[in-house]
């Protein structure tokens, strides 16, 4: 069972205004269905006994409303607040805008690569392929000058580690179970170790829970000051695969605060305070056509192509949620991201276009 990913993203002006972005924060929660990000809690999911976990009260209290705004701001708020109202939001596919990967699988493996090589490698087939022998940007942007040993990355889902291919990348790439602070932690990291792996364990050895990834993290972000920083959350996923309606909307509700959590920090640090772009989206969509579907997704489930993204920063123009016409693709998140860092991600294999839409000209 693989996870949605909501990823962050920050967008400079590399055109024809002066560099403002100097750091990039990229967030992803797993398999989060752009349904729930613009429409609210789905009814027919809610009210279902097989789904809402025998408290559907509890769904309605605190996720619903009669106006679908203020259901999808109740499961989001700092996205439906500080991003809608200084940054963009794009995939609400009811207007038209349309997002979607490229790649003809629709689970993580494969989306978690797209993302971050902005390849389609129709090779990389399996949530357990091996070392990915695509370039990623992350590891491009590790080789350059003023970036060099200031990116970081950490996941709640084992594969990580081989997804953007830690051996050959030399960027730390902290995966589930990984114990943070290497040889010398500080007191915080022993702590952190200590409680991951005395934690309850859901989802196995495979993935932690998101609580652990996120304050790795965060420690990561006010200790070490990385200027390239990768947060995925893997609960969104893990809970739809379990038919759990009720805990995929908490989960999502819980990385939206933490969302919150680090762009206050960042908004309140001298290195990171207006020069830092946050941008947000996910590996995969999930079924819609059928109520039973929303758990599932690959190539053979309707609408798990779909996704979403987000971004807000210096270089963001505040357009709020996008309603224009228009298809953008997972592949060219990668070059986005150099774009937004003042580069042009180039390497051995084909690279798609940056998307010029969210970019200030």
């Amino acid at each position: 069972m693989k996870k949605l990913i909501l990823i962050t993203f920050v967008f400079t002006s590399f055109l024809s205004r002066a560099q403002k972005t100097e750091n990039i924060i990229i967030i992803t929660t797993d398999g989060f269905r752009w349904q729930e990000v613009f429409k609210g809690i789905d009814p027919a999911i809610a009210n279902d006994k097989k789904f809402n976990q025998g408290d559907s009260t509890y769904i309605y209290k605190k996720y619903s409303s009669a106006d679908f705004k203020e259901s999808r701001k109740k499961i989001m708020p700092f996205l439906w607040s500080e991003i809608v109202s200084k940054g963009q939001i794009y995939g609400n596919r009811d207007l038209g805008n349309k997002v979607d990967v490229s790649n003809p699988y629709w689970f993580s493996y494969p989306g978690y690569s797209e993302i971050m090589t902005g390849n389609v490698d129709v090779a990389v087939n399996s949530n357990s392929y091996k070392a990915n022998p695509n370039v990623n940007v992350l590891e491009f942007l590790n080789q350059q000058p003023k970036l060099k040993g200031k990116v970081a990355a950490f996941g709640a889902w084992d594969a990580f580690d081989r997804i953007l291919n830690e051996k050959r990348s030399n960027f730390p790439v902290i995966s589930a179970f990984d114990n943070v602070g290497g040889t010398k932690p500080t007191s915080t990291q022993k702590l952190l170790n200590e409680m991951r792996n005395n934690s309850f364990k859901p989802f196995h050895e495979d993935e932690c829970l998101d609580v652990f990834t996120h304050y790795e993290a965060l420690d990561e972000l006010k200790t070490k000051k990385p200027k390239v920083l990768y947060i995925a959350y893997g609960e969104t996923d893990e809970w739809a695969h379990h038919g759990h309606y009720r805990s995929y909307l908490d989960a999502a509700n819980q990385v939206d605060k933490w969302i919150s959590e680090i762009w206050n920090f960042v908004q309140n640090d001298p290195q990171y305070k207006n020069k830092t772009t946050l941008l947000i989206t996910v590996d995969h969509g999930r079924g819609d056509k059928t109520k039973a579907q929303w758990t599932d997704h690959g190539a053979d489930v309707v609408g798990a192509s779909e996704i979403w993204f987000a971004a807000i920063g210096p270089e963001i123009e505040a357009k709020g949620e996008v309603k224009t016409d228009s298809q953008l693709y997972q592949k060219q998140i990668a070059q986005t991201i150099a774009k937004i860092m003042g580069y042009t991600f180039t390497t051995t294999h084909p690279v798609a276009n940056e998307i010029t839409e969210v970019l200030k000209k």
